[in-house]
């Protein structure tokens, strides 16, 4: 009986699990959203987690702990095997976050797959990345530039169609 485990083995070898979920961190870092299975998001949550506050404390430690930095990195990078979402974690997700306690993720439940019926869930994090915004000017004058050059292209066309019946 498996009476106090608290992993979920969800039909998988030990290391079959490690590497999805290896994996499956590294896309979610990179795309900050993925689509899973509702019991494949809840266990993706805790080593999400772990990985986010890993992280943030790169971010308390001074420059004298460079060996403390580097262990932090090494820890993770045994785990997702991706320097990209290294690099991201560590630059981005963390400085997101760096005053939130925990809870970095969220879970929205999407309904059932039509293949197999398994409950089907949204994970990402909950602190979006801030988008530049244009101001309004330069947004309807990109729009104007657009359109103009929808314009011509239609002309061309028609042009073309009419050269081509004569």
């Amino acid at each position: 009986m498996r009476k106090m485990n608290s992993t979920a083995l969800l039909s998988k070898t030990a290391s079959h699990r490690k590497a999805m979920f290896g994996n499956m961190v590294a896309s979610l870092i990179i795309n900050e959203r993925i689509v899973t299975t509702k019991q494949k998001a809840k266990v993706l949550r805790v080593f999400t987690e772990k990985m986010v506050t890993r992280a943030k404390r790169n971010l308390i430690l001074s420059e004298t702990d460079s060996a403390k930095k580097v262990h932090n990195k090494r820890i993770i990078l045994k785990d997702i095997r991706d320097r990209d979402a290294l690099a991201k974690l560590f630059n981005d997700i963390a400085v997101r976050n760096k005053d939130r306690k925990g809870g970095y993720t969220r879970i929205m439940l999407l309904g059932r797959r039509p293949g197999d019926a398994a409950e089907q869930a949204i994970i990402e994090f909950v602190e979006k990345k801030a988008k530049a915004k244009k101001s309004v000017k330069a947004a309807d004058q990109a729009d104007k530039g657009k359109e103009k050059k929808d314009n011509k292209e239609k002309k061309e066309k028609k042009e073309k169609k009419e050269k081509e019946k004569k």
